[in-house]
C-alpha cells in the first residue's frame, strides 16, 4: 500500500526534475564551448562526438532528474517498476540515436579522409546506421520485458523470404560492398566502362553508383553491373597520366632541330598551363616514314584525366605557332594519280593534293 501524496513529496519531485533539466542545460553550454575548440583541430571526429554529446546531455540529465523525482513519490511497486522501465527504455533509445549519429559520422569522416573528396560512399554509412538502430531497438524491447528470441526467429524466417524477393537489390548491395572493400573504385575516381559510360564517381550507395561525366550530367550505374563489367580506372594506382600527341613534319626538315623546338614547347606548356606535370619526363619519338611526312609522337604528362584536353589544346596551338616561326613545315597529305588512256600512260602526271579532315571532337 502506498501512502498519500503530500505537498513535500511533490516539491521534492519537482526540485529533482528541475535540477536534472538545469544540469542538462549547463552540460549543453559546456559542450558548446568544447565544440568551438574542437573545430580548431585537424581531426573531424571530435566535432561529431561533441555535437552528439551536446544533444544527449540534456535528455540524459532530464531523465535522471525524473528518475530521482519518482523515488520521492509514493508510488506502488508495480507503478514504480513501470516508470523506471519506461525511463530506462527512453534513455536507451536516445543513447542509441546518439551512438548511431556518432558512429555514422565517424565512418563518413574516415571515408572522406581516405578518398579526399566531399562526396563519400554512403553505403557504409547506411549499413552502420541500420545495424546500430536495430541493436538499440532490441535492447529497448529487452528492457521493457519483451522476449526478443521469438522476434529474432521470426526475423530470420522473414529475412529469408525477403532475400528471395529482393535478389537484385541484395546483389547490388553486396556488389557495392565488394567494390569499396576491394578498393578498385572509390568516390572521386575517374572511370570508363567497356559499355562507354565514363566520368567521376560521386557516390556509391546501397543500390547504385553515381557517376558525373564531363558534361556535368549524372550517370546511374547499378552496382552489380559495375562489378561485372570491364572497367578502366584512370585514378588508380596513380592519378597522373601520360598522354601522346601525334605530329608529322616534312622530309626536308632537320629532325634534330624539330626535336629541340618541340621539347622547348613541351617545357613551356608543362610549366605555364594548369594541369601540366613538370616533373614528368617528356619525350619526342620519331616512328614512321609516311607518304608525305615523318611522323613522331610527343609524350606529355598531366595531373589527372580531365587535364589532358586543356594540355593538348594549348600544346597544339603553341607548337603550330612555333613551327611557323622556325620555318618547320607540316605538309598536308598528298597523293600522286597517274592517268592512262587505252592502256598507255598519258604524257604528264598530275599531283593532286588530298586534304583529310584531321579534326577530332574534344569532350
Amino acid at each position: 500500500m502506498s501512502r498519500d501524496l503530500t505537498l513535500h513529496d511533490a516539491i521534492l519531485a519537482a526540485v529533482a526534475l528541475a535540477a536534472g533539466i538545469a544540469a542538462g542545460l549547463l552540460l549543453r553550454i559546456l559542450l558548446r564551448w568544447l565544440g568551438r575548440h574542437a573545430t580548431r583541430t585537424r581531426w573531424s571526429g571530435d566535432d561529431v562526438i561533441v555535437a552528439a554529446l551536446r544533444t544527449l546531455a540534456p535528455w540524459a540529465a532530464a531523465i535522471g532528474g525524473a528518475a530521482v523525482g519518482t523515488m520521492a513519490l509514493p508510488l506502488t511497486r508495480q507503478v514504480r517498476t513501470i516508470v523506471n522501465q519506461s525511463l530506462t527504455a527512453l534513455l536507451i533509445l536516445v543513447a542509441t540515436l546518439i551512438v548511431a549519429r556518432v558512429i555514422t559520422g565517424l565512418v563518413q569522416s574516415v571515408t572522406q579522409s581516405r578518398t579526399g573528396v566531399a562526396g563519400s560512399a554512403t553505403i557504409f554509412v547506411n549499413i552502420t546506421r541500420v545495424v546500430v538502430l536495430a541493436i538499440g531497438v532490441l535492447v529497448v524491447l529487452e528492457t521493457l520485458g519483451v522476449s526478443i528470441a521469438p522476434l529474432i526467429t521470426a526475423l530470420g524466417v522473414g529475412g529469408l523470404a525477403v532475400a528471395l524477393a529482393l535478389q537484385d537489390t541484395l546483389a547490388n548491395l553486396f556488389a557495392g560492398v565488394h567494390i569499396l572493400a576491394s578498393k578498385t573504385v572509390q568516390p572521386g575516381d575517374y572511370i570508363r566502362l567497356s559499355s562507354g559510360e565514363e566520368g567521376y564517381v560521386v557516390d556509391i550507395n546501397w543500390r547504385n553508383t553515381v557517376v558525373r561525366n564531363l558534361s556535368n550530367n549524372l550517370v546511374i550505374i547499378p552496382n552489380a553491373q559495375l562489378s561485372g563489367t570491364n572497367m578502366t580506372n584512370y585514378t588508380r594506382p596513380e592519378q597522373k597520366l601520360t598522354i601522346m600527341v601525334q605530329v608529322g613534319v616534312g622530309y626536308d626538315s632537320d629532325l634534330e632541330h624539330v626535336e629541340r623546338v618541340t621539347m622547348e614547347v613541351v617545357d613551356s606548356v608543362m610549366a605555364d598551363v594548369d594541369g601540366g606535370d613538370p616533373e614528368h619526363e617528356a619525350a619526342v619519338r620519331f616512328h614512321t616514314f609516311g607518304d608525305s611526312r615523318i611522323g613522331f609522337t610527343v609524350i606529355l604528362g598531366v595531373g589527372e584525366f580531365s587535364d589532358q584536353y586543356r594540355i593538348k589544346h594549348e600544346f597544339i596551338k603553341l607548337l603550330h605557332q612555333r613551327y611557323r616561326t622556325e620555318g618547320i613545315r607540316v605538309p598536308a597529305p598528298a597523293r600522286t594519280v597517274a592517268l592512262q588512256q587505252n592502256g598507255a600512260p598519258l604524257p604528264d602526271i598530275a599531283a593532286i593534293p588530298h586534304q583529310r579532315d584531321m579534326s577530332a571532337p574534344v569532350p
